[in-house]
C-alpha cells in the first residue's frame, strides 16, 4: 500500500509537468486523478449533438467512456457493427469527418510529444487530420522519457500485446507474435504500418489529452 501511495504521488507530479509541455504545444491537455474523474471531464468535452467515432482502445473502454457514448444517444459511426471487411473499411472512411474522435495513444515524451503506431492508419489519420475534435485518454503507463523512449516502448511493448490482443486465436506471421519483441519485420502480418510523431497541435487546442494517475491500456 505505501510503495502505491509513493507512486501515485510520483505520477501526480511528473503528470502535471507532462500537461504543461503537452499545453505548450498547443495541445488542450488536462490531468485527473482518477478514472472517474478523467471520464467526467471527457463527457464535459463532448457536445451533446456531436457525431462520434472511434479507434481501436483499451483505455475508452477501461475508463467507461465507450460504454457512455453507447448508451446517451449520441450518433455514432461504429465499425464494430460492419458485416464484412468492405463495410468495415467504409465506416472506417466515415470516421474521418465525425465530430468528437476518441482513441488512447500508444506513448506520450515528457516533454510533450505523441507517439503512435497503427496497422491501417485510420487512427494515425483520424488524429492527423479530419475530425473536429480529437479527445485522447492516457494513463500514466504510456509516459517515456524522450520521443526515442516512447518508440521504444511502442515497438517493444505496445505492439508485441497489440497484436495478441487482436490476433483472436490467429497465429500471426510476425516475430513479436511469438517472442514479445520487435524485430522490425516486414510480415503482411504486422500491425506497425505507420509509426506517426505528432509533434504539435495544429489547429490549436483540437487535440484534447485526458492524463490520468491509472494504468491504462498498454
Amino acid at each position: 500500500m505505501t510503495q502505491n501511495i509513493h507512486l501515485k504521488q510520483r505520477n501526480e507530479i511528473l503528470a502535471k509537468r507532462v500537461v504543461e509541455n503537452l499545453q505548450k504545444r498547443f495541445f488542450d491537455a488536462y490531468y485527473a486523478e482518477t478514472k472517474e474523474e478523467a471520464l467526467a471531464k471527457a463527457i464535459e468535452l463532448i457536445p451533446s449533438s456531436d457525431t462520434v467515432s472511434w479507434g481501436g482502445s483499451v483505455s475508452i473502454e477501461q475508463i467507461g467512456l465507450l460504454d457512455y457514448i453507447l448508451n446517451n444517444n449520441f450518433k455514432v459511426i461504429n465499425r464494430d457493427l460492419a458485416k464484412s471487411q468492405e463495410e468495415k473499411l467504409n465506416l472506417l472512411r466515415q470516421a474521418m469527418l465525425c465530430d468528437t474522435y476518441l482513441m488512447g495513444t500508444n506513448a506520450i515524451s515528457e516533454d510533450g510529444q505523441l507517439v503512435n503506431i497503427d496497422c491501417v492508419g485510420n487512427r494515425t489519420a483520424a488524429l492527423m487530420f479530419g475530425p473536429k475534435s480529437i479527445i485522447i485518454i492516457a494513463g500514466m503507463n504510456k509516459i517515456a522519457p524522450t520521443v526515442e523512449d516512447a518508440i521504444k516502448r511502442v515497438r517493444n511493448y505496445a505492439a508485441p500485446v497489440n497484436i495478441q490482443r487482436v490476433s483472436s486465436n490467429k497465429e500471426r506471421q510476425t516475430p513479436c507474435f511469438s517472442t514479445g519483441t520487435c524485430f522490425d519485420c516486414k510480415s503482411a502480418d504486422s500491425i506497425c504500418s505507420h509509426i506517426v510523431i505528432t509533434r504539435l497541435c495544429n489547429p490549436q487546442k483540437r487535440i484534447k489529452i485526458i492524463l490520468t494517475n491509472e494504468t491504462l491500456g498498454f
